[in-house]
């Protein structure tokens, strides 16, 4: 017998067959608390009216003074019984309630297993492996077409590095003299020959000036 089957009550045995549900006989505890929760309500009232009587009573009638402080203590050693019979069923309760979760649980666990194991049933790990492999080795394979397809095509076309290099910086070299040459400034052209004679020269201002002094002195003289 499986474990699952154990637990459940599985092969035919008597308490399968003829007990009670879990949740047949939680109701039936139930029942009970809620019966003795009546009868404690009943013996607290009658207490109280007992209480009440022999108050009453007092010295005024003894006897019945006494027979209602009797009565009312079998009324309460009652309800302390149904006290302890309470908090029994209660636990009990508890326990059977716990136990039917528990139950439910694991029927619930086992169901789940069954479905797992159903699942896998049609499964091979080899082919699962296979499997992998062949999603591993098509990945490779896109990756490479990808890096194929991103390259330039040069039309079967190759040329040398270093041979490409060498003539840039040939380039560079003629560019580099040709603003050297722009820069020194182009060649000189040798000018004509200047005349050795001497040209007039215009006459100063102050020269202009010192003439006039004179003529002005000349006239001053002339009339004396």
């Amino acid at each position: 017998m499986s474990v699952f089957g154990k637990l459940f009550g599985a092969g035919g045995g008597k308490a399968g067959k003829g007990g009670p549900t879990p949740q047949e006989a939680i109701q039936r505890l139930r029942d009970t608390e809620e019966m003795l929760s009546k009868k404690q309500e009943f013996l607290e009232k009658k207490i109280e009216q007992e209480l009440t009587a022999a108050k009453k009573h007092g010295t005024k009638n003894k006897r019945a003074a006494l027979q209602a402080l009797k009565r009312k203590k079998r009324y309460e050693k009652q309800l302390a019984q149904i006290d302890g019979t309470l908090s029994t069923i209660e636990f009990q309760r508890e326990a059977l309630e716990n136990a039917n979760t528990n139950t439910e649980v694991l029927k619930n666990m086992g169901y789940a297993a069954k479905a797992m194991k159903a699942a896998h049933d049609n499964m091979d790990i080899d082919k699962v492996d296979e499997l992998m492999q062949d999603i591993a080795d098509q990945q490779e394979l896109a990756e490479e077409i990808s890096t194929a397809i991103s390259k330039p095509v040069g039309f079967g076309e190759e040329f040398d590095e270093d041979e490409l290099m060498a003539e840039l910086e040939e380039l560079e070299q003629e560019e580099l003299d040709k603003n050297l040459l722009e820069i020194s400034g182009p060649e000189t052209v040798p000018l004509p020959n200047v005349p050795s004679i001497s040209l007039p020269s215009k006459p100063t201002k102050k020269k202009e000036e010192e003439d006039d002094d004179m003529k002005e002195l000349e006239n001053w003289a002339g009339t004396i």
